[in-house]
């Protein structure tokens, strides 16, 4: 199971940090990535991280301002958003998937493949 938290209120240029707790068997052997939705648009893939944290992938739509890493002692997910714009305002929700390599985590989630498990998402909203 995956559990989003961490969204809010923020203003254009601030930086949040979600978090995605991840449990139950084998959580620690699982890449996860992260996605979002704004209002009236189709759900979009944010970036993945592999299940090591040592391989992580981040769309270009947010490279350079978005990161994800991993803390397997906290069995956590996180996404750091910095420089955060009133266009990243969406619900962001973390996702499992059931692929072991990497490269093909990264080539499925993308598409919305293979996805094991669906996170609660955590609103972020950004004022401009």
């Amino acid at each position: 199971q995956l559990q989003a938290s961490g969204g809010g209120l923020v203003q254009a240029g601030d930086s949040l940090r979600l978090s995605c707790v991840v449990s139950g068997p084998s959580s620690s052997n699982l890449a996860v990535g992260w996605f979002r939705q704004a209002p009236g648009k189709e759900r979009e893939f944010v970036g993945v991280i592999s299940w090591s944290g040592r391989s992580t992938y981040i769309e270009d739509s947010v490279k350079g301002r978005f990161a994800i890493d991993r803390d397997h002692a906290e069995n956590t997910v996180y996404l750091q958003m910095n420089s955060l714009k009133p266009e990243d305002t969406a619900v962001y929700t973390c996702a499992s998937t059931s692929a072991r390599d990497f490269g093909i985590a990264k080539g499925t989630m993308s598409r919305g493949m293979l996805i094991e498990n669906w996170g609660q998402g955590t609103q972020v909203t950004v004022s401009s």
